[in-house]
């Protein structure tokens, strides 16, 4: 997505090309990193660090930020935000933690993006946002972190993943438990025949945001560019008029405009977790409909993934079932299995924190190599997740053919795969 104006492309330092991979996992910080935290860790030396811009400084976005602040080979120079409150909290934060007061604040992404020093970005607006930005900051020259989920459509997702493999770009996905061991153990289970042939991945979705609202709300009086850009809020999404409920995260997470609301706010990590167990990274279920209060993508070969609420183990828990056993776990770090010998090799660290998948996509800008949560898979993903709110939000069954990704014979389906673009934002 861009401007109907052209951005010219920095090209990446060539140090950073050369630079070898940094070894070993450092662990988050506090909520704010003092410079007496960073200065603990055996830093790298300024010529060979990734500068860091950040797009997007809400909750998520500071969460996220705290963790490259404390990998040794990062530098944040920048922070973006069109809220005048979120964006000064963030400069503040990379302030007080490196002991200065270099950290840039911008309300345009363009500014941070046409600066020369900055490698990589770390995307973390609403989900909105989350493929235009994408797609803007390849075209000017840089990585990209992205938060999930990475599309609020199946378009936007593919013009992405194909935006990176043309531009050459490192894109990862915020979809973390990938690099987290309990999860990854799980996945392993599943993918190396240890529970037979695979029946049923379970998915969990997200509690309290089953259904979707395309609520227009009464105007408010817009306030200044400088403390709302809301204008640049709304980017690609249909005009309406101010009102400060759109940017509270509880009202747009459930707003078709805005978001895929239950499916895809948790679905973007359970579900992407089920394919790759699967071992479906390139593909996707053919079928999709419901049952009761279950959403099933049924696979060429029968296998299903069904997405529900009611695990155990935490937010964002998954089940892998096969004909010779289970295994489940969560954010807890908590795991089960059938039968218990499954376990004895675990040997990882359960939890949630992101460090390692910040690791993972540093050591990827530095190598160029693809990431474990890159574009393409990360679309495949996400394209399970738009699908079954297809056919949630038209009330039938969907056929859908992986390969050209459209329903077949569906032309009011294949609709919903797309949404309108206020000017001056094309894909």
């Amino acid at each position: 997505m861009e401007q109907r104006s052209s951005t010219p492309a920095c090209t990446r330092r060539q140090f950073i090309r050369r630079a070898a991979v940094t070894a070993g996992v450092i662990a988050a910080g506090p909520n704010i990193i003092t410079s007496a935290a960073l200065g603990a860790v055996d830093r790298a030396p300024a010529s060979a660090r990734i500068n860091v811009g950040v797009i997007g400084t809400g909750g998520r976005g500071c969460d996220v930020m705290r963790a490259f602040m404390a990998q040794p080979d990062v530098q944040l120079r920048a922070v973006c935000d069109v809220v005048a409150d979120r964006r000064n909290a963030a400069k503040a934060q990379v302030d007080q933690g490196y002991g200065n007061q270099d950290c840039a604040a911008y309300i345009d992404m363009q500014e941070l993006l046409a600066r020369p020093d900055i490698d990589a970005v770390l995307i973390a607006t609403g989900d909105n946002w989350h493929s235009g930005v994408s797609i803007i900051t390849a075209r000017a020259g840089k990585d990209m972190y992205c938060e999930k989920p990475m599309s609020v459509t199946i378009t936007e997702s593919r013009a992405v993943s194909d935006t990176m493999q043309r531009l050459g770009r490192v894109f990862q996905c915020g979809t973390q438990r990938r690099s987290i061991g309990n999860f990854r153990f799980a996945a392993h289970l599943a993918r190396s025949g240890k529970l037979g042939r695979l029946t049923e991945l379970h998915a969990e979705e997200a509690g309290g945001l089953q259904n979707f609202n395309g609520e227009t709300l009464p105007a408010e009086p817009e306030p200044p560019r400088e403390v709302v850009d809301w204008n640049r809020w709304l980017g690609p999404a249909q005009w309406r008029p101010y009102n400060a409920k759109y940017w509270s995260r509880g009202f747009w997470s459930n707003h078709s405009d805005f978001s895929g609301a239950s499916i895809t706010e948790w679905g973007s990590h359970t579900v992407d977790l089920c394919q790759w167990a699967a071992s479906a990274d390139d593909t996707g279920p053919t079928e999709f409909y419901t049952e009761g209060k279950r959403h099933i993508a049924r696979y060429a070969n029968g296998l299903k993934i069904v997405i529900r609420t009611g695990l155990r183990f935490g937010s964002c828990p998954v089940r892998f079932e096969g004909e010779e056993g289970w295994v489940e776990t969560g954010d807890s770090g908590l795991i089960d299995a059938y039968p218990k010998s499954l376990l004895q090799d675990r040997g990882f660290e359960g939890g949630y924190p992101p460090d390692n998948h910040v690791r993972a996509f540093l050591d990827c800008v530095k190598t160029r190599q693809q990431t474990i949560s890159n574009a393409e898979v990360a679309h495949r993903s996400i394209s399970v997740c738009h699908v079954a709110n297809i056919s949630k939000r038209l009330g039938r069954p969907v056929i859908w053919d992986p390969v050209k990704e459209e329903c077949l014979g569906d032309d009011e389906a294949n609709r919903l795969r797309s949404r309108a673009y206020r000017e001056p934002w094309y894909l």
